[in-house]
């Protein structure tokens, strides 16, 4: 009787340790890669008090891991090719990678790395990170909204999502500037940037 029992034991154990593996092994983080084609990196900034330059960065990279649907999990990492930098005027873009701003020669890259999200409501989220800008890093906020249901595309799955933020360029030591005749500025110092991603399911 004792012997049945030390076996149906340690059949027990054996089960147990059989389930939290398969327990362990569905709660393995995913990975889902940016979409460069379909995903795009927007910013806009005044110009000589009066309008809004637009542009974009034409390269770049990134992931987002989670693990299920807990979202303390999620970490979001992003590098951007700072020289990619397009406004479609050849003249302004050399002088925004030139040493007067962007430096791209000293600083390559614009990195981000996700390090707190925070639900916002109904499909939105606050993702604080690590902007490293200028060879500056410093802590910014996303207001995100998504991510969108799964769809398959070509075989993989696919989501998406959106998100803003306000930047002070000074904040990452991009200072230079004109004075205009009125007193004003040339270049304004808040940066919105808008950020549009398709990830798909590595």
């Amino acid at each position: 009787m004792v012997k049945s029992k030390t076996v149906l034991s340690r059949r027990l154990i054996g089960v147990t340790g059989v389930l939290a593996l398969a327990l362990a092994g569905s709660a393995r983080a995913e990975t889902w890669s940016f979409d460069p084609v379909h995903s795009s990196i927007n910013f806009s900034v005044q110009h000589m008090m009066l309008s809004n330059v637009t542009g974009e960065f034409d390269k770049f990279s990134g992931t987002i891991s989670a693990n299920g649907q807990d979202p303390s999990s999620i970490a979001i990492e992003a590098t951007i090719d700072a020289s990619s930098i397009d406004t479609h005027t050849e003249k302004r873009d050399n002088d925004l990678r030139s040493a007067n701003f962007l430096d791209v020669a000293k600083y390559p890259t614009i990195t981000f790395k996700s390090t707190k999200i925070e639900s916002a409501g109904q499909n939105r989220w606050k993702v604080t990170g690590d902007l490293t800008l200028h060879g500056v890093t410093k802590p910014v906020v996303l207001d995100v909204t998504g991510p969108t249901p799964e769809v398959n595309v070509m075989g993989a799955p696919h989501r998406a999502a959106s998100a803003t933020t306000t930047i002070n360029r000074q904040d990452f030591g991009i200072t230079f500037n004109k004075t205009l005749d009125n007193g004003g500025m040339v270049v304004g110092n808040e940066v919105t940037v808008t950020i549009n991603v398709d990830a798909a399911k590595k």
